[in-house]
């Protein structure tokens, strides 16, 4: 990838993976059915989103979700990003994730960005085309099932755009629709452990970090590679 010209992008895509990698070490296998794939791109360090590289994975996560919802008729299907990096329908399932790597050689980030999403499987949890043949049942819409290879197409093209905002703008280019689809609005969580102090998520600030109210402390930054955000039991905990 660092001999590829500047101006060429690179992109791996998988039908099936066996010894994907996630957070902290976590290994995923994933069968046909999903949109896999690693992408390469080059961010300059001296830039808006040179300096705040962690916002990569937000951007992602965003793709993902604008890449459906951003079809003419597809626009309430439920899917819906969760911080850091997560994909979801509503705030009950995950249906993908994204996980970034950089190395920095001298004025440049090499970025690669895996992401994998369910398109077709309906175990173990629940996939994208689900949830457009339940949104038909209830709206008496006819809206056609799409395929992984569309969608990951969509996600790059959409990517791209974000990243050219957020170039140009900043955070506050491209944070109102993040916050439109995310989980988290006006929720309250625990921090550390079922026993730990109760706090107010505020959004997320210039470099990606989540943002949360203790009361009597104020808002403070959590930091997305020290920390994951259970939607079970409503914690955001250390990772280990």
């Amino acid at each position: 990838m660092f001999d590829l010209p500047e101006e060429m992008g690179l992109i791996a895509v998988a039908a099936r993976q066996t010894q994907g990698k996630g957070r902290g070490g976590n290994v995923w296998l994933s069968p046909l059915g999903c949109a896999l794939c690693t992408l390469h791109i080059s961010i300059p360090l001296h830039s808006n989103l040179g300096q705040r590289i962690p916002f990569i994975q937000h951007l992602v996560s965003l793709a993902v979700v604008e890449a459906v919802r951003s079809i003419p008729g597809y626009e309430d299907i439920e899917l819906r990003v969760k911080w850091p990096n997560d994909i979801y329908y509503s705030d009950l399932m995950k249906l993908g994730g994204v996980l970034v790597n950089s190395t920095l050689i001298e004025t440049t980030f090499h970025i690669l960005i895996g992401f994998g999403f369910n398109v077709n499987n309906s175990n173990p949890t629940i996939c994208i085309n689900d949830l457009i043949a339940k949104f038909n049942r209830e709206e008496g819409t006819e809206l056609q099932a799409l395929g992984a290879d569309c969608l990951i197409a969509r996600t790059v093209t959409v990517l791209e755009r974000l990243i050219e905002v957020f170039q140009e703008k900043g955070p506050n280019g491209v944070l109102p629709q993040y916050y439109k689809y995310w989980v988290h609005s006006g929720k309250q969580v625990q921090l550390h452990s079922e026993d730990g102090p109760m706090a107010w998520i505020v959004g997320i600030d210039d470099y990606g970090y989540l943002q949360v109210h203790e009361e009597g402390k104020g808002v403070e930054s959590v930091h997305p590679d020290g920390n994951s955000f259970d939607m079970l039991r409503n914690l955001i905990v250390p990772k280990h």
